[in-house]
């Protein structure tokens, strides 16, 4: 068995019209896996996070706000969602659910979230569709296990993973390692302890030419389990990743990354990060490599 983690409301959220957030991707995926052969017992449906475990991990004056719909305009711009109770609901959830793909992932060895890689997000704000960093809370939950001292973060959305990096900052348990478009957002990128830009128009040869260096690098710090955000906004018909990955390209970037964690034994939990093709099965198509990697689906 490889645990899924899904809750139906990843995608229950009511958007403006040609929002630019792909809110049926998540669903699209969860039909995609089961008609390709997935096991019904192999998903788990994840509860949301505790409040207080967020209040205690980052800062009250931003959680509380956020979550009773006060916090202020310019903040909830900077999220880029208009606030609504279903909004905290499904981001609650998702968060939930990739802090139990972490815990599955110690217990079996590798687990997949069908959501998450919420790594803008930082203590204090949110920001770029973000509300709160699953990927660093993940991480935090993680130490707390037996024989797990350090926990890296491989971070291979095309954006930066700058509020994970920040979250992370003088803390030697959590490494994070992001290999990201150079001319994206943000436009303030924060020190990872690896960072490798891409130029734009960067193709597969040398983007997984890149990934291998760095993953030699990552792996000098000897991790006892990883945190992979596959985000697929690399891809070359993403519309704001400005990277020319072929599907192809991914999958071979999903087999290098898994294949280095099951050779090293280390428990190893997945989150699919972004992906902003207006296609939504196209979208998810690129997605599936992750769970083709992982041998979910053939």
């Amino acid at each position: 068995m490889i645990p899924l983690v899904f809750h139906p409301i990843y995608s229950q959220l009511n958007l403006p019209v040609r929002h630019r957030f792909p809110i049926e991707k998540y669903q699209g995926i969860r039909d995609a896996l089961s008609a390709r052969g997935a096991p019904d017992n192999w998903f788990h449906q994840p509860q949301p996070i505790d409040k207080q475990l967020l209040t205690s991990v980052y800062d009250s004056d931003y959680i509380m706000p956020l979550l009773e719909g006060t916090l202020d305009k310019k903040a909830m711009r900077r999220i880029g969602f208009p606030w609504s109770q279903q909004l905290i609901d499904r981001s609650l959830t998702a968060v939930g659910g990739t802090s139990l793909t972490a815990k599955l992932a110690v217990k079996h060895g590798l687990a997949l979230n069908l959501t998450g890689g919420y790594h803008h997000a930082f203590d204090t704000f949110g920001s770029g569709f973000c509300l709160f960093n699953d990927l660093y809370l993940a991480a935090s939950s993680m130490l707390s296990e037996p024989d797990i001292d350090r926990v890296l973060i491989i971070d291979c959305d095309v954006h930066q993973g700058d509020g994970t990096a920040w979250l992370a900052r003088g803390d030697d348990r959590i490494i994070t390692l992001s290999l990201h478009g150079e001319k994206n957002f943000p436009h303030r990128k924060q020190h990872s302890d690896i960072d490798i830009p891409l130029e734009k128009g960067t193709g597969d040869a040398d983007y997984l030419e890149a990934l291998d260096a760095a993953l030699t690098l990552a792996w000098r710090y000897r991790p006892d389990a990883v945190i992979y955000d596959a985000g697929v906004d690399i891809h070359v018909n993403d519309d704001l990743g400005h990277l020319q990955i072929t599907t192809s390209g991914i999958l071979q970037r999903d087999n290098m990354v898994l294949s280095l964690c099951r050779q090293a034994g280390v428990p190893t939990a997945c989150v699919i990060g972004g992906g902003y093709q207006r296609d939504i099965p196209a979208l998810v198509d690129v997605h599936l490599q992750l769970y083709r990697a992982a041998g979910v689906i053939a």
